[in-house]
């Protein structure tokens, strides 16, 4: 009987904890979404009565749902604007977490290894160069057989960080990207067809013969895409890696309190597409429990940051995984 009773007690106290679980949603970002999704299931495994939904709707939508407070968290891969904080319902701290590489995926018949320059990249998406066979990247691949088939232009139509890393680099490294469409999320396409997210992108350039478009590396790795070298600030080719994002970040001699930066074209020999992701954190959180529960997450993850390279993220330097530990201990 006592027996009995005991454990009737213990099932009501698991049923009253399940029932008050914490759950926390976040929205954003589609490039850190495999890391964040082994992380927010680690944690939650480690953390009994912890719940923690990622949707992975795009930046755009990751900072406008943060901004009017309708998530605990956002995520982006956009740096915000002096603007978009002005007219935030609650101040947003940027957490950096890790970092990554976006790459040219293509997809052309009997071509697997391709270089593409930082020009020719740029007047693709322009409209300059619409042949595989233009002599503009005949000359980067010596010996390389390329059809003279038209370039079916892919690109996200959505609001995403993927796109601002891309336009961001394209805007550095092309005068006429720079005063045409620019940087941005969801900037004014000069040609092309717009996909939802990168699997969107990856669907369009994997079913069309002579097709371009850009995802994260993690993506084009996981579902067996073809992506090009690109050349970086020094004047190598480089295929993207985990060092070579390293290397982009290790650029970064002073890191501002904000964490807005840009690595993108980083000197030297660094992969030149390359980005720090951010959690958009609010200050003070909608719901002081999940605040509470959100800053240890932020102090575990600072401790898990090994494992971003086997899904072929970089982790943060030392110094910033040091700086961002002091402004984690500075949040409400």
């Amino acid at each position: 009987m006592r027996k009995t009773i005991w454990l009737l007690a213990a099932g009501m106290s698991a049923a009253v904890c399940v029932g008050h679980a914490q759950k926390l949603n976040g929205a954003g970002a589609t490039f850190p979404d495999p890391i964040y999704s082994k992380w927010f299931s680690e944690y939650s495994a480690t953390h009994p009565g912890v719940q923690i939904n990622y949707q992975p709707i795009g930046s755009g939508g990751g900072i406008r749902q943060v901004t009017a407070g309708t998530v605990d968290f956002g995520a982006s891969d956009v740096t915000l604007t002096d603007e978009q904080l002005a007219a935030s319902k609650v101040k947003i701290q940027a957490i950096p977490t890790v970092l990554g590489a976006v790459v040219p995926i293509f997809n052309l018949e009997g071509v697997s290894d391709l270089r593409i320059g930082p020009d020719v990249l740029a007047d693709i998406y322009l409209g300059k160069i619409s042949k595989w066979n233009d002599a503009r990247i005949a000359k980067d691949n010596p010996g390389v057989k390329l059809p003279s088939q038209d370039i079916f232009v892919v690109h996200r139509s959505d609001g995403s960080g993927t796109s601002f890393i891309f336009t961001d680099y394209l805007s550095k490294v092309s005068k006429d990207w720079a005063g045409g469409p620019g940087r941005g999320a969801a900037p004014s396409w000069p040609r092309g067809i717009g996909a939802k997210g990168s699997e969107g992108v990856a669907g369009f350039v994997r079913q069309s013969p002579g097709a371009i478009g850009y995802v994260e590396l993690i993506f084009a790795l996981q579902n067996k895409m073809t992506f090009a070298s690109v050349k970086s600030a020094g004047g190598t080719w480089t295929k993207a890696s985990i060092e070579g994002v390293s290397e982009a970040a290790a650029s970064v001699k002073s890191m501002p309190a904000d964490y807005r930066v840009s690595i993108t074209n980083a000197p030297g020999n660094a992969y030149p597409i390359s980005s720090f992701t951010w959690l958009l954190i609010p200050q003070p959180p909608k719901d002081p429990a999940n605040g509470k529960i959100l800053i240890d997450f932020l102090k575990w993850m600072l401790q898990h940051e090994n494992e971003a390279s086997a899904l072929y993220y970089a982790p943060l330097p030392a110094a910033v995984a040091q700086k961002v530990s002091a402004t984690i201990n500075t949040l409400k």
